[in-house]
C-alpha cells in the first residue's frame, strides 16, 4: 500500500513538472494587463471637475494594472461621443469604456459592431441597461450611481433635512432630455413633488453643459422673476463647483438660498465650508475611472463578465466636509 502511495505520488509530481497548470498568479505580475488596448472616455472636457478625477481614477489603473490606454474627451456632448466611439472602434483596441449620455438607441449598433468585432465595452456614468444585458457574459459591466435612485435620494435628503413641504419652492436645473442620464434629474423633481413642494424645471442649455459660468445669465433671470425660490438643485458637477459664483452674480449671500448638487471638486468642498453649497451627494467618481480599466482587463484576459457597481451613495455637508477635502484636493473624491 505505501510503495503503491508513493509511486502514485511521484506520477503526480512529475506531471505537474513537465506540464504545469497555468494559474493567475503565474500569469500576472505587476503588469498583467500590458498587452491590452484600452480606449478610455473621461466624459468632459480636459481639465473639468468632474471628468479630471474620472481620468485620475483611470490613470492609476493603467499604472497599476499596465494596460495602454487612449483618453478622448467629449466636452458632455452626446453626439461626439458616439463619433468618437466609431473613430476609436476603427483602431481595433481591445476594450472601449464609454460614457452612457448618448442612450442606448444611439449606442447600439455601434456597440453591437465593436462586439463583433472582437472589441469588449463597459459603460460609466450613465447605465446602458439594454446593451449591459445583451454582453454582460463578454465583460459589459457598469460603474456609476444609479441616476435615478441618486436623484431621488438627493431631493429626498434635501426634504428631511431642511424640512420642505407644501409652499415650498423649488428649480432643479438638469438634463431631463439626455436618455438614462436624464433619469438624475427626474429623480429629484419626483421627489421633491412627492413632499409638496413647487418645482420650476429649466433644462442645462449646451453652452452651460460646457462651460457653467455660462449659464450666469439663466441663474440671475430666474433667481429676478422668482424671489421666494427656497431651493435650487443643480444636476451637474460643474454648475455644483460654480454656486458662489451664481448667488453672487444674483447679488446674494451664502444664506439667501439653498443649493444642493451633484459631485464633490475643490470649489464645491469651499462653498461647504463657506456656507454657499448646503448639500452634495458624492457619487466617488475617482471609482468611473479605476474599475472600467480593471474590467477590461479581467475581460479580455480571463474572460471575466460585466460587473454592475454603484458608486452613489453618500452625502457631503458642513458636518463632514474636513473629513473629505484633503481627498478632493488630491482628485480622489
Amino acid at each position: 500500500m505505501l510503495k503503491k502511495l508513493l509511486i502514485t505520488t511521484l506520477l503526480v509530481a512529475l506531471l505537474v513538472t513537465l506540464f504545469p497548470v497555468p494559474t493567475l498568479a503565474q500569469d500576472s505580475g505587476e503588469n498583467w494587463c500590458s498587452d491590452v488596448n484600452i480606449v478610455f472616455f473621461p466624459g468632459g472636457p480636459a481639465g473639468g471637475p468632474f471628468a479630471s478625477v474620472v481620468y485620475n481614477g483611470a490613470l492609476r489603473a493603467a499604472a497599476d494594472l499596465g494596460a495602454n490606454v487612449e483618453y478622448v474627451w467629449s466636452d458632455w456632448d452626446p453626439e461626439k461621443m458616439i463619433t468618437q466611439f466609431a473613430e476609436a472602434a476603427a483602431t481595433n483596441p481591445d476594450g472601449i469604456a464609454i460614457m452612457g449620455h448618448p442612450g442606448t438607441e444611439a449606442f447600439a449598433p455601434l456597440v453591437d459592431e465593436a462586439r463583433a468585432n472582437g472589441i469588449v465595452v463597459t459603460s460609466q456614468n450613465v447605465t446602458l441597461d439594454d446593451l449591459e444585458s445583451r454582453y454582460k457574459s463578454s465583460g459589459f459591466g457598469y460603474v456609476g450611481a444609479e441616476n435615478y435612485s441618486a436623484g431621488y435620494a438627493l431631493g429626498q435628503e434635501a426634504v428631511n433635512r431642511f424640512g420642505y413641504g407644501e409652499g415650498d419652492q423649488a428649480m432643479v436645473w438638469g438634463l431631463l432630455s439626455l436618455p438614462g442620464r436624464g433619469q438624475r434629474t427626474q429623480g429629484v423633481i419626483d421627489a421633491l413633488e412627492e413632499a409638496g413642494m413647487t418645482v420650476d424645471y429649466i433644462e442645462i442649455d449646451r453652452a452651460t453643459d460646457t462651460e457653467a459660468a455660462a449659464g450666469i445669465p439663466t441663474f440671475t433671470g430666474y433667481v429676478s422673476a422668482n424671489p421666494d425660490v427656497d431651493l435650487i438643485v443643480t444636476d451637474h458637477g460643474a454648475l455644483t463647483a460654480t454656486h458662489q459664483a451664481y448667488l453672487e452674480a444674483a447679488g446674494l449671500g451664502p444664506d439667501g438660498i439653498d443649493m444642493i448638487g451633484f459631485d464633490l471638486a475643490p470649489a464645491t468642498v469651499n462653498g461647504i465650508r463657506n456656507g454657499w453649497t448646503d448639500l452634495v451627494i458624492d457619487q466617488q467618481q475617482w471609482l468611473q475611472g479605476y474599475l472600467p480599466i480593471l474590467q477590461i482587463c479581467l475581460s479580455v484576459k480571463y474572460g471575466f463578465s460585466g460587473m454592475h457597481i454603484d458608486t452613489g451613495s453618500g452625502f457631503a455637508h458642513a458636518d463632514n466636509i474636513e473629513q473629505l477635502a484633503a481627498l478632493v484636493d488630491e482628485q480622489i473624491r
